[in-house]
């Protein structure tokens, strides 16, 4: 489970047990939310149907934003980004942190949809009711990312930073929108903070690699990918770092100094 499915659920778990409940002592709704939303992460196509059994005895709103997440994993990021939208303000109204968690929750839809603009819109609703929220503060710097706003993406990293100084994924997308920029020794500090709290992270020694394989340094760019397939052989970084190694190793050796004729320049990873 990453780290935004972890949160969609524990959020909504919170949502239900800060909220109002239930009179009517023929369904245990809470007990009925609770499987609900185990179920929509596990098997999203039969929680649309408890959902839905569940809606028709009265589960109301909490029934309906079980199916909105269920349709989330599902793969229907439009749908469910549509309903979770709907489902904020309702859910919310009393609870400021539950709507900004389902309008966090929104915006992630959206960008899994492609729709990073209205990403970014769900996420700045949600950091209007809950400002200074780390979590939403870095995905919506990914949101901002998404559509090259790379300056707005350091801000909002940079402030998520400022909260919690400890959250490694915030350096290495900081990173990322800094080697976006050209600034590559900001990003590079960056990656080395990162590597700092999560040693060996197969996706920051991959950026580093990258890094230092455009800055014409191919001998380090070969040690990073080389280190990222010996940890960490079955990830997608390896799978990447392996390709990059291959590519590489059909580079021509430097010529000589003083025998320029015939350098080749080193392919881009």
């Amino acid at each position: 489970m990453n780290r935004r499915n972890a949160y969609l659920i524990t959020a909504a778990l919170a949502l239900f047990s800060a909220g109002p409940a239930f009179a009517a002592p023929a369904v245990d709704h809470n007990r009925e939310f609770q499987a609900c939303l185990t179920l929509a992460e596990k098997r999203p196509a039969e929680a649309l149907e408890s959902a839905q059994t569940w809606l028709n005895r009265g589960g109301g709103d909490h029934a309906r934003l079980c199916q909105a997440l269920a349709l989330f994993h599902k793969g229907d990021f439009t749908t469910a980004g549509a309903r979770l939208e709907e489902l904020a303000p309702v859910l919310g109204k009393d609870d400021p942190k539950a709507g900004a968690s389902i309008l966090g929750r929104a915006g992630w839809a959206w960008l899994r949809a492609g729709d990073n603009a209205r990403a970014e819109r769900a996420y700045s609703r949600a950091l209007a009711l809950q400002p200074g929220d780390v979590d939403l503060l870095i995905d919506r710097a990914i949101a901002r990312a998404e559509t090259e706003r790379f300056w707005d993406a350091v801000s909002d990293l940079d402030a998520a930073l400022a909260k919690d100084p400890r959250r490694a994924e915030a350096y290495l997308y900081r990173a990322a929108a800094h080697k976006a920029l050209a600034n590559d020794r900001q990003a590079m500090a960056d990656i080395d903070r990162a590597l700092d709290l999560r040693p060996g992270d197969p996706d920051a020694l991959l950026l580093r690699a990258n890094i230092k394989a455009q800055a014409g340094n191919l001998p380090g760019a070969r040690e990073d990918w080389s280190q990222i397939v010996r940890n960490a052989p079955n990830s997608g970084p390896a799978k990447t770092a392996q390709a990059n190694l291959d590519r590489s190793a059909r580079v021509p050796a430097p010529v000589a100094k003083g025998d320029a004729k015939g350098a080749a320049v080193p392919a881009k990873p």
